[in-house]
């Protein structure tokens, strides 16, 4: 009666899609070095150095005048902090240990895990969003409900930039996917995987992705900050980027337990997690979206 978990033969989670983000698969993790400041105090953090080679040779044609013109070689570098995601302690009782039917410390781990994940892909997410509509970062509305011709626009836009045509992808929100599985002359069986159910095709250019965490806009075109909260004149976003702008990289992660026979007076266990991860572009360049 203490325990009615014991019943059960496994255990209940709470199930998501959210710390999944296959709109990151095959973009490689940054071959850099990644350097702790301050460890152990307050101020810890993660950071990375990047190069960034900005040189573009000028190509001559038909030339025949020498001696040829020397360009300098010229490259940067910059230095990216990583994302700090930390969870509160949750604490579970040796009572309950003992009562349990399954490793429940376990089982709280793989929850600490998963919401660490959550969190990471939303910001990820929002951080490859353009904050506003420039012509490195192009913004379109959805005119009549037309998303196709939207992603078309956005395509042209791409173009127009010059932007990369490989590696083009686009995470969807679900009303603009709902839109495109709707119509079912154009795109309902041009999307669908029907062996394994995912969007998983191209449409305009961009492989197309699907994540319930997309960032929202305000009325004015501008993008709200993460976490902030939504107001009902918002718009969801769909948003596209080129992979080759995209820098991923994972840092540490710290895994903090208090053993309950450490605490006599309430005899608990404690478990947090600190972890740190970056997905961000490189440059404020070759990233969209559609509104």
């Amino acid at each position: 009666m203490n325990f009615p978990e014991v019943w059960e033969s496994r255990v209940r989670k709470i199930l998501t899609t959210q710390d999944m983000a296959p709109w990151l698969d095959g973009i490689p993790e940054l071959d850099a070095e990644v350097y702790t400041l301050g460890a152990g105090t307050k101020t810890e953090k993660n950071i990375i150095n990047i190069p960034i080679e900005t040189m573009r040779p000028e190509v001559l044609i038909n030339n025949n005048t020498y001696p040829l013109e020397v360009q300098q070689h010229e490259d940067g570098s910059t230095t990216v902090t990583l994302d700090k995601y930390q969870t509160k302690p949750t604490s579970v009782s040796d009572d309950a240990i003992m009562g349990a039917s399954y490793d429940k410390i376990d089982s709280v781990t793989a929850g600490h895990r998963r919401e660490i994940a959550i969190a990471k892909n939303k910001k990820a997410i929002h951080a490859l969003a353009p904050a506003s509509n420039t012509a490195n970062t192009p913004i379109v509305n959805v005119v009549d409900g037309d998303v196709y011709k939207a992603l078309v626009s956005l395509k042209k836009q791409f173009d127009d930039a010059e932007f990369p045509i490989e590696g083009r992808r686009i995470v969807m929100c679900s009303e603009h996917i709902e839109v495109l599985l709707n119509d079912r002359d154009r795109f309902a069986d041009l999307m669908v995987d029907h062996v394994t159910g995912k969007v998983n095709r191209i449409i305009a250019g961009f492989e197309v992705y699907s994540f319930i965490g997309l960032p929202f806009y305000a009325s004015g075109g501008a993008k709200k900050a993460y976490g902030a909260i939504k107001e009902e004149t918002d718009k969801q976003a769909s948003v596209a980027f080129c992979t080759y702008n995209v820098a991923k990289k994972t840092g540490n992660t710290k895994q903090y337990f208090k053993e309950a026979k450490a605490d006599p007076e309430f005899q608990a266990n404690l478990m947090s997690y600190r972890h740190y991860f970056i997905a961000t572009p490189v440059e404020i360049k070759y990233i969209g979206a559609i509104l």
